[in-house]
């Protein structure tokens, strides 16, 4: 057990609760992100998933990679958990942004597969602790956080960056959309979105 997993132990074996509601709706809140950001992968190839989208290097698996990490640092590893897979990524002396891109040797796969794996540990220890639960982030300084405080804090970032997700994709094809079975756009051909973005585009000049 990690040296955060054993000081924290004691605090956490005795909080179990059976699952509520509050931690489903936290967490039906958690998986339309993780979703998302999902969802932003599907059909397209090794490189377009890859590939550096802006001057900072977004790209869409690396957003994968980061959050799969982050989520399970937080919901697992700060909860006083034993971590299911290694982020050697984000180890003292990695390089910056490790976590940020996915190597050629990691595959969609392989990435994909530890997102997947941290969603099923972190929801099993936040039903099992409960809201009240307690964890420590040790770089947040605080003697001890909720498992609610954790739950929002990673729904925040999964859906900033589902939001990232969403314009790398638009830039990378097209496409674009909340998720499949609600894209949450106007059901118009492209005629009618040209029209509209042109209108965008005269309205910023006249006010230039």
């Amino acid at each position: 057990m990690s040296a955060v997993g054993a000081t924290l132990w004691h605090m956490t074996e005795t909080r179990a609760a059976e699952p509520n509601e509050e931690i489903e709706l936290l967490l039906r809140y958690l998986q339309a992100g993780r979703d998302a950001l999902l969802w932003k992968l599907e059909g397209l190839s090794e490189y377009d998933m890859r590939r550096p989208m802006t001057t900072t290097g977004t790209n869409l698996l690396g957003l994968v990679k980061h959050m799969a990490s982050i989520e399970h640092g937080y919901l697992t590893e700060c909860l006083g958990r034993e971590p299911v897979f290694a982020s050697p990524w984000l180890d003292e002396g990695a390089p910056d942004n490790a976590d940020m891109w996915a190597t050629a040797d990691q595959s969609k796969e392989f990435i994909v597969g530890l997102y997947r794996q941290a969603w099923a540990s972190d929801d099993e220890t936040v039903r099992e602790l409960g809201p009240e639960g307690g964890g420590v982030v040790p770089w947040w300084g605080e003697p001890e956080v909720t498992v609610r405080r954790l739950l929002v804090h990673v729904i925040a970032e999964t859906h900033r960056h589902a939001g990232h997700a969403d314009i790398v994709r638009e830039l990378i094809d097209g496409a674009a959309g909340m998720r499949d079975a609600a894209r949450n756009l106007p059901d118009h051909d492209a005629t009618w979105w040209r029209e509209y973005v042109a209108a965008i585009e005269e309205s910023a000049r006249g006010a230039a």
